[in-house]
């Protein structure tokens, strides 16, 4: 028997569930045929299953066998849960964090609060909720006290996305706007508050806001800010006048690295809230744009936690496609997005809350089949993902009503206490 176990979130038995019968079946001395009996199936039906002839792809029935074995289900299908299947205690501790204005008497020292916000980071893009639920007042605390823009705008913006996270999208707003403000005049630092902004007003279904605010950023940060006559991405908001950023090269054009980068990722949360408005041609050109500048990257460190490039880019266009209700195109790319190298290097709250958002937009377009699966591999990816947003529960519990319930997604509707 092989194991894995992924970040402290699931444990996998990668055995096919037949033999997890038959080695369960061994362990509570019973033959086959007395299996067979308290199952009141057959002899042939029971060797069948461990041989993996047939198989356990009902849930009622797997729970039959893992009744009679005396196990749960879940050990059957060969996933032992350790993460919690709820949201995690602790956001009344990060509220509390956060109305505390009184600055610590001694503050901590910058590189000690670096690698406090670093480890932070890598608390959210493994999706360690719980965990970083717990760090993020002390962060906070530690930040607000020694008052340095580019920590305290990075403890501001993992604090929103996680609280988008677990369904505050108004607080996580609340927060990003003090991470603009704390932004102050540094201009990369304001484009990455508002990449918080954007997702927190995405969050809350407001997506014309979340639209207007990344434009406005983005036309800050891909243009220079003074050129006679040169509207940037304003005409995206009326006059339709832009061009394309990729176009523009030399000194005036679009800066490399850290800008491009971040420039980037608001085009990307630009083209989300555009297609949430209902505004698909705008999305597609949106995309488009930020195709060009991915495919202009040469390597770069990322130390603003944005995993853009053109992976990112091609997510977004399945969602854009799932939101435009084209299924097929959506499908084929999805396909196409999950078979990249790129896209086994994203962080893994990135490709669990990507495929939680395929699952819905599988969703919006009646595809119940390609949403169980995109839960399914969700789960698989970053556990917390699903088990802890309530995001998530949605989806599965309208996946759930199917009749017979795929039996991943009715193990996970178990999980997170839904009826089936």
């Amino acid at each position: 028997m092989r194991s894995r176990t992924g970040g402290g979130g699931v444990t996998s038995d990668d055995a096919p569930i037949g033999r997890r019968v038959a080695r369960w079946r061994v362990r509570r001395s019973m033959t086959q045929q007395m299996l067979a009996d308290r199952l009141r199936r057959s002899k042939s039906w029971v060797d069948k299953v461990e041989r993996g002839v047939r198989s356990l792809d009902r849930y009622s029935v797997i729970q039959e066998v893992a009744h009679v074995l005396r196990v749960d289900p879940e050990v059957l299908l060969g996933q032992q849960r350790s993460t919690p299947a709820s949201p995690p205690d602790g956001v009344d501790d990060v509220r509390a964090a956060l109305a505390r204005y009184d600055t610590p008497q001694a503050p901590p020292q910058t590189d000690e609060l670096r690698r406090q916000v670093g480890y932070a980071w890598l608390s959210y893009q493994h999706a360690h909720y719980g965990q970083l639920v717990r760090v993020l007042p002390g962060l906070l605390d530690a930040a607000q006290g020694a008052r340095t823009p580019e920590l305290l705008v990075q403890a501001y913006r993992i604090t929103s996305s996680l609280l988008v996270k677990l369904g505050e999208a108004d607080l996580a707003w609340l927060v990003a706007d003090r991470a603009m403000s704390a932004a102050a005049d540094d201009p990369i630092l304001a484009a990455t508050a508002a990449i918080s902004i954007a997702q927190a007003l995405r969050a809350s279904n407001r997506n014309n806001l979340a639209l207007t605010a990344t434009l406005a950023a983005a036309n800050r940060i891909l243009r220079p800010p003074s050129r006679p006559g040169d509207h940037g991405f304003g005409g995206l908001l009326g006059d339709q006048t832009a061009r394309q950023p990729h176009d523009q090269q030399g000194g005036s054009g679009v800066a490399p690295g850290e800008r491009a980068v971040v420039g980037g990722t608001l085009l990307v949360q630009a083209a989300l809230a555009a297609a949430g408005c209902g505004e698909h041609r705008r999305a597609d050109e949106l995309t488009e744009w930020a195709a060009g500048i991915a495919a202009g990257l040469r390597g770069y460190d990322d130390p603003y936690r944005t995993s853009f490039g053109s992976v990112a880019v091609e997510v977004a266009r399945v969602l854009v496609a799932a939101q435009r209700g084209d299924a097929d195109e959506a499908v084929r790319r999805h396909v196409s997005v999950v078979r990249r190298e790129a896209w086994r290097r994203l962080p893994a709250e990135y490709r669990g809350a990507y495929l939680v958002d395929v699952a819905r937009a599988y969703l919006q377009v009646g595809d119940l089949r390609g949403a169980a699966r995109a839960l399914v591999d969700a789960d698989s990816v970053a556990p917390a993902e699903v088990r802890c947003r309530p995001l998530a529960r949605t989806v599965i519990a309208d996946v759930a009503r199917a009749q017979p319930a795929p039996a991943g997604v009715a193990r996970l509707a178990t999980l997170v206490g839904l009826t089936r």
